[in-house]
């Protein structure tokens, strides 16, 4: 296979990915077992105990606003992950309440976006002037850096899907659906506290 057919055959599954989390929209979990090592909770929350939690993924990119971004860069802190598109009208009922949650929470928890599937990236940028938004996104347009979570973990199946990563860079909880900031509280709080 030549670089240009294997290249072409990596943007597909990446685009085939894409498509199909965007057309899951904001599908409520039904994924939980203990086989698996996670449990579904109240209001579609997915959480997953210390000592049960798989690491989470080398995420990285451009920023929205051109600077390198790691995820590894903020181990040590509880990381608020939020995946999300500005064609996504469940992503713009819960823009505010992440900023809110965002401010509240300071240096305590670090948030972090992952913008998907907007072709141009302005329009995530007018996304986030419009919503206040002034955490960092990773602009991820075919979707590469979801496809690293892995399968069978509190990995994003929709847009939206927010996902707590603990102090350690393991995957803490997640929810599939747009989220208020009394749900990101109910999230974060559990893993904020085994921190202190």
């Amino acid at each position: 296979m030549s670089w240009t057919s294997s290249r072409r055959a990596r943007l597909t599954a990446a685009l085939g990915a894409a498509t199909a989390l965007a057309l899951t929209g904001c599908a409520s979990s039904g994924s939980g077992g203990g086989s698996v090592g996670f449990i579904t909770g109240k209001g579609g929350i997915d959480t997953a105990a210390a000592g049960h939690r798989v690491d989470a993924p080398d995420i990285s990119g451009t920023g929205l606003d051109s600077t390198a971004l790691k995820l590894s860069d903020y181990r040590g802190k509880v990381v608020v992950l939020n995946i999300w598109g500005s064609w996504c009208s469940p992503c713009r009922a819960e823009a505010k309440g992440l900023q809110e949650s965002s401010q509240k929470f300071g240096d305590q928890v670090q948030f972090l976006g992952i913008n998907t599937r907007d072709t141009d990236p302005a329009n995530a940028v007018a996304f986030e002037k419009n919503f206040g938004i002034t955490y960092p996104s990773i602009y991820d347009p075919d979707g590469t850096q979801i496809l690293k979570f892995p399968k069978g973990s509190l990995n994003p199946q929709s847009i939206p899907t927010t996902i707590v990563i603990d102090k350690d860079g393991k995957l803490a909880a997640r929810a599939m659906r747009a989220m208020s900031t009394e749900d990101l509280d109910k999230m974060i709080e559990p893993v904020l506290a085994e921190s202190k």
